[in-house]
């Protein structure tokens, strides 16, 4: 595979909303993409990223609440209790947070990125951040647990990243080379 620079996808680009799929043969690839989302992760800020929110379609997430590095492949959670209700942001959804409820404790099963079977016993922030991983996974946002006054809120946000997503498309396409029509 090439190595190309990931970028982090924004709200209004269609791979946030495909479903990942399940990686069933873990390559040097996948750690290199791994260990790029991380880096990504890091100069953004951010606790979390998933695969999706850099453009790839597979089941690849990495996090990290200051405790340490998790790469996990084919994540899934397997055990939910309890509930809380954490304030939530979005490298993909930036400048927009929502109040999520979540399950308070879960447990997840994955692949390491050694390709090495886990389960994390997750509860808090940590939880929370697993959940709002594997939710990208699934096609899902934050924004899709807003409810009618926070959408209210923050539907021009939303169509201004919509715009923006839409002008970088069409940029890219009037910057590319035009072909000769033979």
């Amino acid at each position: 595979m090439k190595k190309t620079a990931l970028r982090i996808r924004i709200f209004g680009d269609s791979v946030l909303r495909k479903k990942a799929k399940n990686v069933s043969v873990i390559t040097e690839d996948h750690k290199d993409i791994l260990s790029s989302m991380a880096q990504l992760m890091y100069e953004s800020s951010g606790i979390g990223l998933a695969a999706p929110q850099v453009g790839i379609s597979e089941a690849l997430i990495v996090v990290d609440i200051g405790s340490g590095l998790y790469k996990l492949i084919n994540p899934r959670i397997i055990k939910k209790e309890g509930s809380q209700s954490i304030e939530e942001g979005c490298l993909s959804v930036p400048g927009v947070s929502i109040k999520v409820k979540r399950a308070k404790r879960i447990v997840v099963q994955a692949q390491d990125g050694e390709a090495v079977g886990v389960k994390i016993e997750a509860s808090g922030l940590l939880a929370c951040v697993l959940q709002h991983e594997i939710d990208h996974l699934k096609g899902k946002l934050i924004s899709d647990y807003a409810s009618f006054f926070q959408r209210m809120n923050i539907s021009k946000r939303l169509k201004r990243l919509n715009q923006k997503v839409k002008d970088e498309r069409l940029s890219e396409s009037k910057t590319q080379s035009p072909q000769l029509q033979l």
